[in-house]
């Protein structure tokens, strides 16, 4: 059984940083492409971040050079460093893993492509 859990969310005021961990079991996250959304309320999930098998990334314009993907194989856990965080940020937060097995280099921040999701973790950012 695939399972996803995030973890790291939190509360934080503008400009502070926080790390978000996706542990995932039942699945290897080397063999495909991974992804952070968000869904703030009344909004539709948005791609956040994606990182391909071979490490490459690909990051939403509303974050670059603020977020980080990336992955610990040995330990099966994909992270989002978050730093400068803005009110706008304010979300869930989910965590995706894709198809297997994909090929090297593919990331996507397409929602529609994932096949496993996580229940997310709330991230807050005030003022």
């Amino acid at each position: 059984q695939v399972q996803l859990v995030e973890s790291g969310g939190g509360s934080v005021q503008a400009g502070g940083s926080l790390r978000l961990s996706c542990k995932v079991s039942g699945y290897t996250v080397s063999t495909t492409y991974m992804g952070w959304f968000r869904q703030a309320p009344g909004k539709e999930r948005t791609g956040v971040a994606s990182i391909a098998r071979d490490g490459s990334t690909t990051y939403a314009d509303s974050v670059k050079g603020r977020f980080t993907i990336s992955q610990d194989n040995a330990e099966n856990t994909v992270y989002l460093q978050m730093s400068s965080l803005k009110p706008e940020d304010t979300a869930l937060y989910y965590c995706a893993a894709g198809p297997w097995p994909t090929l090297a280099g593919i990331r996507t921040l397409r929602p529609s492509a994932y096949n496993y999701w996580g229940q997310g973790t709330q991230v807050t950012v005030s003022s």
